[in-house]
């Protein structure tokens, strides 16, 4: 299987050397690696063009958005910048990000499932990050959620839930659409990546409300918006956070913002939301 892979950086000077550095060390050959630098202004683009006159299966783009870092919506557009302008002759499609570490057999493990398993659509491993200099896992989502940092697809799949969406919530809507197509998502909770960088410790203040304006756009309704703030703030141990996303959902109410699903996909979400929830309960 042909191999693609696409990452997005933006500033990323502290982290990218290793990351790049992991892929050229995989055991499983990659057919392209792609990488878009999206307005940076320090040593990222120079550490990136040392790989590109390396490797010719590297190669890098330049694109100008907002400095302001704005969760989903600034990455998935670089991503897709460089997905315009690559051919389509893969069988894997990755988005990855330019702060991970990857173990040297991750790639040929993953392709192993899709090989194993023609109706896996999604597949990862999980993440774990540095905390009083011991590796532990990023405890912001389930282990069976496949995270925007580690994502890979079918070609297939990708198609069917029609790419990425330039939104936040971009890594949750994916799982949800490929589960309405009827495809299967795959975590090996044994395939440890190493995130040198914690989640959202990039986001401008302004972004605090956009975790619950994209439940709003994913059509969660409000009951299941509150369950998920409420998961979220424990898990972040912080109450200010589930305030944040509740005043973020109604405020996508009152802008009348746009749902990036449709009504039948929305109807499917909280279902299999709802049926989640069910299922957790009754394990306890």
């Amino acid at each position: 299987m042909d191999v693609y892979i696409i990452i997005p950086f933006h500033n990323e000077e502290k982290y990218i050397d290793l990351t790049i550095q992991s892929i050229v060390e995989q055991s499983y050959p990659i057919k392209k690696l792609l990488l878009v630098d999206d307005n940076s202004n320090d040593k990222s683009y120079s550490i990136v063009k040392n790989y590109v006159k390396k490797y010719d299966w590297i190669g890098e783009l330049n694109t100008k958005s907002i400095q302001k870092h704005i969760p989903g919506e600034k990455v998935i557009k670089a991503f897709n910048f460089g997905l315009n302008s690559l051919d389509d002759n893969y069988d894997v499609i990755c988005k990855f990000d330019a702060d991970i570490i990857l173990p040297n057999d991750y790639i040929e493990k993953i392709v192993g499932y899709y090989k194993k398993d023609p109706s896996i659509g999604m597949a990862s491993g999980i993440l774990f990050i540095e905390k009083n200099s011991k590796w532990i896992y990023e405890n912001i989502s389930s282990t069976e959620h496949v995270r925007g940092p580690i994502k890979s697809y079918r070609k297939k799949c990708f198609n069917d839930i029609g790419g990425l969406k330039e939104s936040i919530g971009w890594d949750t809507i994916d799982v949800l659409l490929s589960k309405y197509n009827k495809w299967n998502v795959k975590t090996d909770t044994n395939l440890i990546v190493k995130h040198q960088k914690e989640t959202g410790a990039n986001y401008d203040k302004s972004a605090k409300f956009l975790q619950g304006e994209a439940l709003y756009k994913m059509r969660f309704g409000i009951i299941l918006s509150i369950l998920s703030a409420l998961k979220r703030s424990y898990n972040k141990k912080s109450l200010s956070y589930f305030t944040y996303i509740i005043i973020g959902y109604f405020k996508g109410i009152i802008d009348n913002t746009n749902p990036v699903v449709s009504e039948d996909e929305g109807e499917f979400i909280r279902s299999l939301t709802w049926k989640s929830v069910k299922d957790k309960l009754l394990k306890r």
